[in-house]
């Protein structure tokens, strides 16, 4: 009898769900505080941007941003936004946006870059790049995850109350 990919996947899910929940009561209510690291996006590296965005707007997604003269498009569908980048960086990197909305249109209140670096700081996460903690406007830093993968923290606009 054939599987299909996704019964396949279930039944392999299955068998890794526990059996009964050992969490104290404590465990379960304890939770991390959240971080607003702004909006989410992945940015893909793609070797051939217009055969890219072909692919993607078959799954749906549009145009936001077309600034392909610089090799890069933005596009999102209903609940996601990727960017597609062609030559600016080699691997796929998950990218937030403090102070922008989906739209990328400023907030009015968000967490600064540099409030949110230092908070990852404290939690023993060093970064690759840093954002200068001395400066008020445009900054960024970079993370990597322990599977290498790069999460950028990428503030466009001023910092709050600026």
């Amino acid at each position: 009898m054939k599987l299909t990919l996704a019964a396949g996947l279930l039944a392999g899910l299955a068998l890794f769900a526990p059996q009964d929940d050992t969490r104290t009561p404590d465990s379960q209510t304890q939770e991390t505080p959240t971080m607003e690291l702004g909006n989410f996006s992945v940015s893909l590296a793609v070797k051939d941007l217009a055969a890219s965005r072909a692919f993607y707007e078959k799954l749906g997604f549009r145009t936001k941003h077309d600034m392909a003269e610089h090799n890069y498009v933005i596009l999102q569908n209903d609940t996601a936004t990727i960017g597609l980048f062609q030559g600016m960086f080699e691997n796929n990197i998950l990218t937030f946006n403090p102070g922008w909305d989906r739209d990328a249109e400023a907030l009015e209140s968000f967490t600064d870059v540099r409030e949110l670096q230092q908070r990852i700081k404290a939690a023993g996460i060093t970064p690759v790049t840093e954002a200068d903690e001395d400066s008020t406007g445009v900054a960024s830093f970079v993370v990597v995850d322990p599977d290498g993968n790069a999460i950028l923290v990428d503030q466009h606009v001023p910092k709050p109350g600026k």
